[in-house]
């Protein structure tokens, strides 16, 4: 049961303030797909995937209580203001809500939603000991790309998704393998974080450089710049920190992928995501 300061906690739990980044990755996904212009259908997907992430990042607390409470005590769980049995139920409860208002927009949407939920269950189950799970938490936000344009479609997933879901992979698995050195505050192999680099580096290869993928490029590139700066600098060195920018800078991953069809109001709201997760962070921490 929630104990106290129940809003909170439940915030907290859901790592909310990281929720804008699950709308760009949505809208991302209907702009590759060809339907960003479905914006009924693009809320609804964005309320769906919501409730997976915020499921998963109750899980991954319960799972997590023993290894929080000796080294994050101040957690929900160790700290005492909520049961591990309550955010289980919770977390549960809302991927089995995801998948039922999923179901509506065809059977394929909602095969790659249950993949989807299947694979959230199993990366918080065993990311800590698994060497493969930045791979698999990639896969979670490749599937949101993949989710939503079955979604869109109707059944396809035309070669851009899967280009900018491929990519998003890589990016993720750059951005997991940091995080797993949180506790640790070093990271000693740099080769892993070359994923981190390959929206831009995506972009670069594929893609004609107009003004506005430019200037998509140009922040990409400074925000990672300074991310990473937050990793390996001696004297400015907060890993956790910079996993927080990392996760904010999904959205602007997203940005640059939106930004190779020049679709202007769909860019500036993937743009604007990545603020609002960065405001939201000051709030509710995003790791």
């Amino acid at each position: 049961m929630m104990k106290r300061n129940g809003w909170r906690t439940a915030l907290e739990l859901g790592r909310v303030s990281n929720l804008p980044t699950v709308w760009s990755n949505v809208l991302a996904g209907m702009v590759l797909s060809g339907h960003v212009q479905e914006w009924g259908m693009t809320l609804r997907l964005m309320a769906v995937l919501s409730l997976i992430y915020v499921a998963g990042m109750y899980l991954n607390d319960a799972f997590d209580r023993d290894i929080d409470l000796r080294e994050r005590p101040e957690r929900p769980i160790p700290s005492g203001r909520v049961s591990a049995r309550a955010v289980f139920a919770a977390g549960y409860g809302m991927l089995g809500l995801g998948l039922v208002m999923l179901a509506p927009m065809g059977w394929p949407a909602f095969a790659s939603g249950a993949l989807l939920t299947a694979v959230v269950i199993y990366y918080n189950y065993d990311h800590k000991a698994n060497r493969f799970s930045p791979l698999v938490m990639g896969l979670c936000r490749m599937l949101t790309y993949i989710t939503s344009a079955l979604a869109a479609t109707g059944g396809a997933v035309p070669d851009a998704v899967w280009l900018g879901a491929v990519v998003l992979l890589a990016y993720l698995m750059g951005l997991t393998y940091v995080a797993k050195h949180e506790q640790a505050g070093k990271v000693i192999r740099v080769w892993p974080l070359v994923g981190l680099l390959c929206p831009m580096l995506a972009v670069l290869l594929v893609a004609p450089l107009d003004a506005q993928t430019t200037l998509c490029l140009l922040a990409f590139g400074l925000w990672t710049g300074h991310c990473l700066r937050m990793v390996f600098s001696s004297q400015h060195r907060n890993i956790r920190h910079a996993v927080g920018g990392f996760i904010a800078g999904i959205s602007l991953a997203d940005s640059l992928a939106i930004s190779v069809l020049g679709l202007s109001p769909a860019l500036a709201t993937a743009v604007a995501a990545f603020l609002l997760t960065l405001l939201l962070q000051r709030k509710i921490s995003g790791t």
